[in-house]
């Protein structure tokens, strides 16, 4: 089994840059499936390349669940909510290595963005299982994860894992530079 690792928390200002990350608009992607008043829940969000705009479109009434096990990266992302006037719409939680620590969530979430970060998740079982307990009925949640780090077979062994905790393949939409399903419970 190959070593669990985790993207450093200094590559955060790295993957928080649009210029480096030509075609993966946040507005772009997020608006088909991100309204006001919505909660989302997106684990591993870095510096908040998403998350940002995920407060934005969630609007005063919504709220956005933000989880990663590195203090840093959470750190920054909420001084960044803070300089863009997000924050009181953005929660950070300090996830565990075998827990994302959101077990009061059960059945409370709109959405959830797993966008390149279930390859770094000690078990995508796991993640999954926790993601789709954490959804209401009739919720979504978005995967994608970069060609460069995770091949077609694997990306669908996940969709697989998924599909063993109710959730459903809706669509295959287009993400740059990625593979990407949007899956509903």
């Amino acid at each position: 089994m190959p070593e669990h690792k985790v993207c450093p928390w200094w590559m955060g200002y790295v993957l928080a840059c649009p210029i480096l990350r030509p075609g993966q608009n946040p507005g772009k992607i997020l608006s088909p499936y991100v309204r006001e008043g919505m909660t989302t829940l997106e684990p591993g969000p870095g510096m908040g390349f998403f998350t940002l705009e995920l407060a934005r479109r969630v609007g005063g009434s919504g709220r956005v669940i933000a989880v990663d096990i590195q203090p840093r990266m959470l750190e920054r992302l909420k001084r960044r909510a803070a300089k863009q006037g997000l924050l009181e719409r953005v929660e950070t939680r300090l996830a565990h290595p075998d827990s994302l620590g959101i077990e009061d969530l059960s059945g409370k979430v709109d959405f959830v963005l797993a966008f390149a970060m279930v390859h770094e998740m000690p078990s995508a079982e796991g993640f999954f299982r926790q993601a789709s307990a954490a959804m209401k009925a009739g919720a979504i949640l978005l995967f994608s994860e970069p060609k460069g780090h995770v091949k077609p077979p694997a990306f669908e062994a996940n969709i697989e894992t998924a599909r063993r905790f109710g959730l459903c393949v809706v669509e295959k939409p287009q993400v740059s530079m990625s593979h990407a399903a949007l899956l509903q419970k």
